[in-house]
């Protein structure tokens, strides 16, 4: 494990990948306690330079895996930051909470189901509000549940709640949001590689990431005479709670292993592309993907 971002090492080797001694299942929607091996959110290793100074940020999601990661990078940045998550989530969010404000920054939390529209309104006025308006939006909040015959093992209610949690909220959410931005604000959403590379047994999910990349490029466009970028983070095989109490055991003891680097990637090896788009350092992109993926390319 690095002592910091910035250290060179041998990528393949930095972090290990759980094997079948370690990929148990947890119960939804994963409590980060629960895993027998807990991923790194840059806790001990990421170190702030002032990139986001006096910012304040919405991260849905912030209470584990990439959420939390983002939620102590901008924290370390400079940035002050409301987390929403899910009431039963509430464990991880005070630890997400206690890490941002140990780096000397205010969080304010905001537990509720973001497949309200009033929630995500509230969610927005309550950052306003509380933090003295709003610089950066991070939909990343997501739901997934593999089904192993794919399309006729998703149910109704199942492909509801994932294009509800994945699309219908980041849509409330930045409509709330762009009334109070100004220019040089930006909006960052988690896509994924399964927007290119969709997997049968998460057929509803891949659908839903290849939306945010369509409505990354969209809005980009659109609020470009406005001064607000819109850009978008694709992830690969990224170990969080999510993995373990979504995915098949047999699956979550290969995780990441289809990658050119071998392994499962890190919620902490996201985190400095989050700050990249949300810093003044991507003045000059809007409406782009990229991707962290473990050498799997975004076709």
């Amino acid at each position: 494990m690095p002592d910091n971002q910035y250290e060179t090492q041998d990528p393949q080797d930095q972090y290990r990948t759980p094997d079948a001694q370690d990929s148990s299942r947890i119960p939804h929607p994963g409590i980060t306690g629960e895993m027998d091996v807990e991923p790194d959110h840059g806790e001990d290793s990421y170190h702030g330079t002032g990139r986001l100074d006096g910012k304040r940020a919405i991260i849905t999601g912030g209470d584990s895996g990439i959420g939390r990661a983002v939620a102590i990078a901008f924290a370390r940045e400079g940035a002050d930051v409301l987390i929403s998550y899910l009431p039963e989530e509430e464990d991880d969010a005070r630890e997400t909470a206690q890490l941002v404000e140990k780096a000397g920054r205010k969080v304010v939390t905001a537990p509720g189901d973001i497949r309200d529209e009033h929630h995500c309104a509230d969610i927005v006025a309550k950052a306003v509000n509380d933090l003295g308006g709003l610089d950066i939006l991070v939909n990343n909040a997501a739901y997934q549940m593999s089904q192993d015959s794919g399309l006729l093992d998703i149910t109704t209610e199942q492909f509801d709640r994932v294009m509800k949690t994945n699309l219908y909220a980041m849509f409330w959410l930045s409509k709330a949001a762009v009334p109070h931005m100004r220019p040089g604000s930006t909006i960052i959403n988690t896509a994924s590689i399964q927007a290119y590379d969709p997997s049968p047994n998460l057929l509803d999910y891949a659908t839903t990431k290849a939306g945010i990349v369509a409505f990354t490029k969209a809005l980009g466009a659109g609020l470009a005479d406005k001064g607000i970028r819109v850009n978008a983070v694709a992830p690969g095989p990224i170990w969080t709670p999510l993995i373990p109490a979504t995915m098949p055991k047999e699956k979550v003891e290969s995780f990441g292993e289809d990658t050119p680097m071998a392994r499962a990637g890190q919620p902490a090896e996201l985190a400095p592309a989050y700050v990249f788009f949300a810093s003044q350092e991507s003045s000059y992109i809007t409406g782009e993907v990229l991707g962290v993926t473990g050498g799997k390319p975004l076709a």
